[in-house]
């Protein structure tokens, strides 16, 4: 058996609910998980048209590398949302459709990872845990890159010793962050592909909640868009990946994409056809509505706005929490132990959210996520609303 199984950590939701286990919240009180990020609102009702207009396409099987139909929309889009000149992105060369991007960062690793016990995966912490489960599975050691308040919960390049540089083979990036919705600037990413450049690793960089923002003048800069900002029309060593799940309210329909450097494209595409991994027609045929199509997406950033302003109203006077920059995630501080704070407030007022120790690691002297709980404003605005007050009360009892 592949001896990194053993290395694996019990993923957050199964600690939630060994920390839950055997308590009785109040009968009277509905239950609201705001513990996982799952997109609630609507899912666009021309996307299922699609699913149900193309399920001919059962009868055959997929390509691994997607139809030129969707793959030609995913570029177009990326020309469109990152100003990438047109030349300069082509879905024939710099774009492979993937079943949703947790599959693809995980099985991404193993492709690029050489299997060296010396190697390094480093990665931001706190942190999507898939990125751990990749690099231990991939033969590496993950290395926590910490954010915390003191560096405006970003990755610090300058913090980073070269001894690690030298060692690293991939680097995970999240920008906009999970679970803090902090976006790294352009000038951020370039750097970081400088440092790739002179130590020869890759970046993958995770941009799942890049179209949820609350500034609707101010969409978050991408790897891609950094990479040819500053001349690098090929993305050497840049991977980006991007998702229908949060974008489009489509988490079941399993859609996203890898772009970026060809010759990564290229042996991506080699171990996925292996993988067998392929996406389904009457997929592709949503898939390609939905990217383009933006009025459903800025109508989702709307929601969220709305929910964010309603519930900072409610939670600011009683806690300082700051509205992020992007996400849909609040990372609240707790009075105490983050985890007692979940237990509790699940126990006396019916509310489920994630202790923020759970998505991060004992790393260099601390763990970046104790005195906080991510809270996911995926509910609709009503329970949304519910749950807050219900927060309000828990920090103002006795």
């Amino acid at each position: 058996m592949n001896p990194g199984i053993d290395r694996l950590q019990p993923y957050p939701f199964e600690k939630l609910t060994a920390l839950k286990a055997g308590l009785q919240p109040p009968a009277d009180l509905p239950s609201i998980n705001l513990s996982i990020g799952e997109p609630a609102h609507a899912a666009p009702g021309f996307v299922q048209e699609e699913i149900m207009t193309h399920l001919h396409g059962l009868c055959q099987y997929p390509a691994t590398r997607g139809g030129e139909a969707l793959r030609r929309a995913i570029a177009e889009w990326l020309q469109r949302r990152y100003r990438l000149p047109r030349e300069a992105i082509n879905g024939d060369r710099n774009v492979l459709p993937v079943n949703g991007t947790r599959e693809a960062l995980f099985a991404f690793a193993q492709c690029i990872v050489d299997r060296d016990p010396e190697g390094l995966v480093v990665m931001p912490n706190p942190f999507y845990q898939i990125y751990e489960g990749a690099a231990v599975l991939a033969g590496a050691q993950p290395w926590y890159w910490n954010t915390t308040a003191d560096n405006g919960w970003l990755p610090d390049i300058g913090a980073v010793p070269d001894d690690v540089w030298r060692r690293c083979r991939l680097v995970y990036l999240c920008s906009p962050g999970n679970p803090t919705g902090a976006v790294m600037e352009l000038a951020q990413l370039q750097e970081l592909i400088g440092l790739a450049e002179r130590y020869d690793f890759v970046i993958a960089a995770d941009e799942c909640y890049a179209e949820i923002y609350l500034d609707e003048d101010a969409p978050p800069c991408g790897i891609l868009e950094a990479a040819a900002a500053m001349g690098l029309a090929d993305f050497r060593r840049c991977m980006a990946f991007h998702s229908l799940s949060k974008r489009s309210n489509l988490p079941g329909l399993r859609s996203g994409f890898v772009a970026g450097d060809p010759a990564l494209i290229a042996a991506f595409l080699r171990y996925r056809t292996y993988h067998g991994c392929a996406m389904p027609p009457f997929t592709q045929a949503a898939s390609i509505a939905a990217w383009n199509d933006e009025d459903h997406v800025r109508e989702n950033r709307a929601l969220y706005r709305a929910k964010f302003a309603a519930v900072l109203d409610v939670l600011n006077p009683a806690i300082a929490v700051d509205r992020p920059a992007a996400g849909f995630y609040l990372w609240l501080p707790t009075p105490g132990d983050d985890a007692d704070f979940a237990r509790e407030l699940h126990a006396r007022k019916n509310v489920s959210v994630l202790p923020g120790s759970f998505l991060s690691r004992e790393a260099h002297g601390i763990n970046p996520g104790s005195g906080r709980v991510r809270i996911a404003l995926v509910a609709e605005i009503g329970e949304c609303l519910a749950a807050a007050r219900r927060i309000r009360d828990f920090v103002d009892g006795p």
